[in-house]
């Protein structure tokens, strides 16, 4: 698989679930009476996701070539993360009631740094997840990975924005919810045998 789309359809697995982050982003573009108006929130997710993804990257890189004989168990600890990572999203639903009221652009930044520098979910899944596939690459196949996982972040949290602008009210979203994590799953158990594969 081409290095760039493996990096994309990770991230993409990764990043669908409605955690805290993608919900706060999701009730700001829903929230704010102009999309333009959610952006802080928007940028500052995307700013932090590519810190974290490219620290991680260069993490295992350096990590793989001091303890190189450990390679084959970082990647197999990696293949049992997402698959039980692809359980946890399977059984798991997540909704919120209620109205949320806009925040200012301030807030918005102070928020979207705190949910997403301090996301446990979020530090395992770059670390543990895309930093451990990242070790299936050298060179420019590496940052070839690295640039698909960023891009994911950065159009989806443009989407989530986007599409909470159109929706009233957060409960509507239940079903859609559900159904992104059971995509999810299955994308990330796919991928976790497809990290085997490519490994062997």
């Amino acid at each position: 698989m081409d290095s760039f789309l493996h990096g994309f359809l990770l991230a993409f697995g990764l990043i669908l679930p409605m955690g805290v982050q993608n919900l706060f982003i999701f009730t700001q573009g829903m929230t704010q009476n102009k999309l333009r108006r959610a952006l802080p929130a928007v940028m500052t997710a995307s700013i932090c996701d590519t810190i974290l993804i490219i620290v991680s990257v260069l993490v295992m890189a350096v990590a793989a070539h001091l303890v190189e004989r450990f390679v084959p168990f970082l990647i197999i600890g990696g293949f049992v993360f997402l698959l039980y990572m692809g359980w946890v999203i399977w059984n798991s639903t997540s909704a919120s009631n209620g109205k949320v009221a806009p925040f200012t652009a301030k807030k918005q930044m102070s928020f979207a740094l705190t949910v997403s520098l301090q996301n446990p979910h979020a530090l395992l899944d770059t670390l543990g997840i895309i930093g451990t596939n990242s070790l299936l690459y050298e060179a420019a196949d590496k940052w070839s990975f690295t640039c698909g996982t960023i891009v994911v972040s950065w159009l989806y949290f443009c989407l989530l924005a986007w599409i909470g602008r159109w929706f009233g009210q957060l409960q509507a979203i239940q079903k859609y919810v559900t159904y992104l994590n059971r995509l999810s799953a299955l994308l990330i158990w796919g991928l976790a045998f497809l990290m085997i594969f490519q490994s062997l």
